[in-house]
Order: structure tokens, then C-alpha cells, then sequence
């Protein structure tokens, strides 16, 4: 049995490609359910997210499953397979669960070290599970690949600094009053990267929300959906008072907050810390205030280097977390060459117990006066004999997992050739 994997994903097609090859959660419980009724597939999983679509599967005849795989995209996508064929990748064995691997612990995502694919990879195994699709062997698979992705983020600082603008501003936020309980925000405008931003702190416990907008009906809409209060623009000035952050992204030509405003506010304030997001472009708050007392702006071009340093040391995380993604495959190859070997084990263990019961039926009639304690006494040391005499091949067995492929097939065969195991099942 052997691993292949069938997939695309952002780096390989356009979004058009991706959407039409998509599946929703129901089309894609009834893939796995159809995949692994189809020759030669004894175990599938398909994983469809915005930036990919993947099929994994357990086969004996890796060459026929990539066949069965594309032809079943094809089919029930409705589309012919030269119309996405060229942005296909394939993957066996090793390669297939490095892949996997990658994917789990974001090294594959379009945002290096993004959280949410860990959490699509488990829903896509929960139906694969659920419709019978996924077996032994998928099973330890996906285990697998769940743990070498939690060590990643234990181990690693790969998912540890902001890499998206709003999220960006809460860290800088953070560095500026370091507790974001308890912090009243005003949003200034409601552009969506700003909104994104009060979310975040928002769960980071800040208090309160106040927003304000040309349009006041816009205001009351959002300042509903965060609990928050809705304000007037000409409330502005007066607002800035209660407020600890500023959030602007307004879609005016010019700046809507100038220094001389600020200034107004600063001694009823008394000297509290008031830092400004200027989300806009072109940009809303005056960077003049950064020279008034307690006062603190950054811009968009300033979020945005905080930005690429953060995915800059991510990117050194990642060499970490390719070594224990590494480490994560040669656990998988190992545990899969001992699979392997599992039929000849039992196999072996099989004969040499039926050897055992037919010996012990010959000999013990011939021993008259023997106890029944004496009689248990022979069954111990006989099945003591038979584990001590099997430890050995067993142990050599399961070793020579490391070997490639073609030399584990010759030791297995050696080992049944030997034993004249093929003899006995004939026979069953």
C-alpha cells in the first residue's frame, strides 16, 4: 500500500481554475464516499479550501490511482482533464506526506504560518472518517500531520508575529499601552482593514468602540455590529477625549485630522497615551501630532515594514519547521515499512504456534502422571521458546523499514520463501 496525493493550489492555478475544481462541505463528503468506492483507491481524503483542492489516497497501484483521481476531478467538476490537467501536481509516498506535512503546518499557505488550514485539514478528515473513507492507514496519516503542525507552533515562532495590516496595529498597540483591556476605540471611516483592526481588539478586551462617518447611517450600522456607539462627524474633537486608539481609514482627499485639533484635547486628557492607525491612503491623520506629548502615528507605509519584517523572521522560523516536518516523514516511512511487514510477522507467528500445539498434542499423551500444573508448566516454557526464537527475525523485520522500497520487498519475500509461509495460506 503506498500514499499518493493530487492536488492544486494558488501557486499553481489562477482563482477561476480553483473555483470551478472547488467542492462545499457537502459535495465534498460525497467525493470521499464516491473516491473510495473507485478502483484501485482503498482509502481518500479530499481537502478543498479557497487556495486549494487536494485529493490524498491510500492505493496499491499508485499509477492507476493518479488516473482515477484526475478522471474523478474531471467527472464530477464537469470539466475535460486538458482544462486543468498542466496545473496538477502529484505526489508519492515520502513525498506525499511531506506535502501533507507542509500544508498542516502552514509552510505551504499563501501566508506563511496562518492557523486556519489546520482547522480545514481536521474538517476535511472528520468526513472522511464519517463516511468510512479513511482507514489504518489515513488514519495514522492525518494523526500524524495534526502533531507535526502543533509541535511546529510550540516549537517555532512561525505563527507568532503579524503578518496582515490589521493585525500589525493591535501589535504596535500593544507596545504602546501593553495591557489592551479596558481601552476605548474610535473608528474613524469604515474601510475594511480598520474594521478588521477593531476587531482584533476587541479581542484583545478592549472597552468600547465609538464610530463615526460621513455618512451617519453608515456609523449607526457599524457601531451596531461592534456594540459600540455611533457619533456625528462634527463630534470628532470632543470624542478624541475618551478615546486611547484612533482608527482611521476614510476615503477623503485629504487629512481629517489635523495637529492643532489634538491639541485641544491633550489637557483634559492629562498626559494619557493616545495612538493614532492611519489606515488611509491618501493618509487622514496629520504626522505632525507625533511631535505632541504622548501622542503616537503610524501610517500605512509604517504597518506595512512592520509587516515584512514580521514575515522576513518567519521565514527563518520556517527552517526550523522544516526539520521537524522532515522528522515528522521518516516517523510516518517507518511506521508504514513496519505495516508492511505486518502480514509476514503474523504470518510466521501463525505457523510456528500451529507447530507448537501439534508437537505439544504428540508429546503430552506419552507422558503419563503429569499434572495439570505440570501440564500449564510445558505450555509456559513451549510459548517462552516460540517469542524467544521469533524475536529476533521480528526485530530484523521491522528494521529494515529504513531500506527503500525494492529492498524491504526482497527481505519480505526472502523471509516468506524461507519459512514456506505462501505454502500455509495456499492451503487455508
Amino acid at each position: 500500500m503506498d500514499l499518493i496525493l493530487v492536488g492544486l493550489n494558488h501557486k499553481t492555478a489562477p482563482v477561476r481554475l480553483r473555483e470551478s475544481l472547488a467542492f462545499d462541505r457537502g459535495q465534498a463528503a460525497a467525493a470521499v464516499a464516491e473516491l473510495v468506492r473507485t478502483e484501485p483507491l482503498a482509502e481518500a481524503l479530499l481537502l478543498s479550501t479557497c487556495n486549494r483542492v487536494e485529493v490524498v489516497a491510500a492505493t496499491e497501484q499508485p499509477r492507476a490511482g493518479f488516473t482515477a483521481v484526475k478522471n474523478y476531478l474531471a467527472r464530477s467538476r464537469g470539466l475535460a482533464l486538458s482544462e486543468f490537467e498542466h496545473a496538477l501536481y502529484v505526489r508519492q509516498g515520502d513525498e506525499a506526506v511531506r506535502h501533507l506535512f507542509r500544508v498542516a503546518a502552514s509552510l505551504d499557505s499563501m501566508v506563511l504560518g496562518e492557523p486556519q488550514i489546520l482547522g480545514q485539514i481536521k474538517d476535511a478528515y472528520r468526513l472522511a472518517v464519517n463516511a468510512k473513507a479513511s482507514g489504518v492507514i489515513l488514519n495514522r496519516l492525518f494523526h500524524r500531520a495534526f502533531s507535526v503542525a502543533k509541535r511546529v507552533r510550540r516549537e517555532t515562532g512561525i505563527g507568532g508575529r503579524a503578518v496582515s495590516i490589521s493585525y500589525a496595529a493591535v501589535e504596535l498597540a500593544k507596545k504602546i499601552f501593553e495591557d489592551l483591556g479596558g481601552k476605548n476605540v474610535l473608528l474613524l471611516g469604515a474601510g475594511e482593514m480598520a474594521e478588521l483592526a477593531v476587531e482584533h481588539l476587541l479581542a484583545n478586551r478592549a472597552a468600547s468602540v465609538m464610530v463615526i462617518n460621513r455618512t451617519f447611517e453608515r456609523a449607526v450600522d457599524l457601531a451596531r455590529r461592534f456594540s459600540g456607539k455611533p457619533l456625528r462627524w462634527e463630534e470628532m474633537v470632543p470624542a478624541l477625549s475618551g478615546a486611547d486608539i484612533v482608527i482611521s481609514s476614510t476615503s477623503a482627499p485629504g487629512l481629517v485630522l489635523e495637529k492643532a485639533a489634538v491639541q485641544k484635547v491633550l489637557r483634559p486628557r492629562k498626559n494619557r497615551p493616545l495612538f493614532f492607525i492611519d489606515i488611509a491612503v491618501p493618509r487622514d491623520i496629520d504626522p505632525a501630532i507625533n511631535k505632541l506629548p504622548n501622542c503616537y502615528v503610524y501610517d500605512i507605509d509604517d504597518l506595512a515594514s512592520v509587516v515584512q519584517k514580521n514575515k522576513d523572521e518567519r521565514k527563518k522560523e520556517a527552517v526550523a519547521a522544516e526539520r521537524i516536518v522532515d522528522e515528522g516523514v521518516i516517523g510516518f516511512r517507518r511506521w508504514l515499512s513496519d505495516l508492511d511487514a505486518v502480514p509476514t510477522i503474523k504470518d510466521l507467528k501463525d505457523k510456528l504456534e500451529s507447530i507448537r500445539v501439534q508437537e505439544m498434542k504428540k508429546t503430552l499423551p506419552g507422558m503419563e502422571g503429569l499434572s495439570g500444573a505440570d501440564r500449564d508448566a510445558l505450555e509456559r516454557m513451549t510459548r517462552a521458546m516460540m517469542r524467544k526464537i521469533l524475536h529476533d527475525p521480528i526485530l530484523y523485520l521491522k528494521q529494515e523499514g529504513g531500506h527503500r522500497e525494492a529492498k524491504r520487498r526482497e527481505i519480505l519475500n526472502l523471509a516468506r520463501e524461507m519459512f514456506n509461509l505462501d505454502s500455509r495460506r495456499d492451503a487455508d
